[in-house]
This record gives structure tokens, sequence and C-alpha cells, in this order.
């Protein structure tokens, strides 16, 4: 019913379709933040997502449920934003570490992390998109392994693969974070809390205290102080970025008033 409704729709008003997407943003943003691990990048990507989908509702024809059809646009999005990198879990070493016999962690570090949300999440960064996805669709939104197939456009024995290596690199992701955690035992603040402070800092809008803390933190801390120093050289390149004499293109200028009148 809930497919031939949304058939319905695609003939109907863009009231009727835009009430239908705005009816799937929870379950997008969850989503989201489980893809990127920030809520505020997973807002953009949410916002990013409604837009294309009600600028390109004729590209909707029901082949597929509403809900996956604006899930693989918010993926495309995020693969489009380049969420990916060296902080990565490398699938080929995690196999090869589960396929060794010796190879363990302690129990009782997987359950204290398996327990707290947040410690989760930021494990589940550390996972290529493609297993992040898989995993989060399957075990917390309770997606099947076929919708999800059809969502990333693979087949359903890749789907099935790609969640069993997906939990192998969560356990994994997870007890990588115990080793970050010993190497920065006696820092002072979590990395989390000195890096929500960074741009602060940078802004001189600390207090004292908080200033004291975090250079602390950055001092001691064996992961931060690299991510501290480029986020100086990207503020300092972008404030380079600024021209006030420069002049848009008269094409630019000319779309921009025609955008603004049809509104």
């Amino acid at each position: 019913m809930a497919a031939e409704r949304e058939q319905e729709v695609t003939r109907g008003s863009e009231g009727d379709f835009g009430a239908l997407v705005a009816a799937e943003t929870p379950g997008l943003y969850r989503y989201a933040v489980s893809l990127v691990g920030d809520q505020g990048e997973a807002e953009d990507l949410v916002s990013a997502t409604v837009v294309q989908a009600l600028e390109h509702r004729g590209q909707y024809r029901g082949e597929a449920t509403l809900r996956t059809w604006l899930h693989r646009i918010l993926y495309h999005l995020a693969i489009d934003r380049g969420r990916h990198g060296s902080h990565e879990v490398s699938v080929a070493e995690v196999e090869d570490s589960w396929r060794d016999d010796s190879y363990s962690i302690d129990p009782s570090v997987a359950v204290e992390h398996a327990q707290s949300i947040d410690v989760v999440r930021d494990a589940l960064v550390h996972l290529p998109h493609g297993y992040r996805s898989v995993v989060v669709l399957h075990d917390a939104e309770g997606w099947t392994s076929s919708e999800i197939a059809h969502l990333l456009d693979i087949s359903l024995p890749a789907a099935k693969q790609r969640l069993r290596r997906g939990r192998m690199m969560l356990v994994s992701a997870l007890a990588d974070r115990e080793e970050r955690r010993t190497a920065n035992k006696g820092v002072p603040l979590s990395c989390w809390d000195a890096r929500q402070q960074v741009s602060g800092y940078i802004d001189d809008e600390l207090s004292a205290d908080e200033r004291t803390a975090l250079e602390a933190h950055l001092g001691g801390c064996a992961t931060c102080p690299p991510l501290y120093h480029a986020l100086v050289s990207v503020t300092a390149t972008l404030g380079a970025l600024h021209d006030p004499d420069s002049v848009i293109p008269a094409t630019l200028a000319k779309r921009v008033r025609e955008r603004v009148a049809q509104q």
C-alpha cells in the first residue's frame, strides 16, 4: 500500500510529494549521523538530499520505495563529499587478522565499548562507506539484505558479505580505540572535547581555563596536534581567498536574478 501511495504521489501535487519526503527525514538523519559521525554534517547531508529530491522529483518513478531512493541520494552525496581517507579501517587487514587463529581482543573492553552509542558511532566512522552503510542500515535501521543490495546496486551475496566484513571491522575499530585511549592516558580532556574547542581556540573565544586545558591536551595528545596544525593552516589559507575586488561572472549574476524572480 505504501508503494502504491508513493506512485500516486508521483502523479500528484508538489505538496504531497514534499510531505512524503519530509516524513522520511528522521530515518535519513539517523543514517547520516552514523555515516559521517557529526551532527552538523549530517544535517547538511539531509538538507542537500531533500533539496535534490525535490529538484529531481520527476526522476522518481516508484520503481524503488521512496525511502530507498532518498537514502541512495544521501549515500552518493556523502561519497561525493569525500568522506574517506587514511583513518578508515583496511578491509584486507581486518580480514587477515580475523583469519589468524591467534588474533583476539580483550572481551571486557569490547563489551564496555559496545555499550556506548558515542563510542560505537566513533568506531563506525572508521569503516569504509560501503560497509558502514550496510551495517547501519541492517543492524540499526532494520533493513533487509535485499533492500540494501537494491540501495547500493550490488548483488545480494555482496550485501551479505559486506555485512559480515563490516561487523568484523567495527569490532576491530572498537579495539583500536582502546589503543588510542591508552596512548593518550593522563592527557587533559578527551580528544572529541578538545577537537570541538579548537575552532574557538583559533578565534580566541575560549576562557582562560578552557585555553589552558586545551593547550595541555595538545601538548600531550598523540593524535590531535596534526589536526590542530592542519586546521590553522586551512583557516589561514581560506582567509586569503577573500578578494573584495572580485566580480562574479555575468552569466552567474543572470542565473541568480532569474532564480530569485522565479521564487
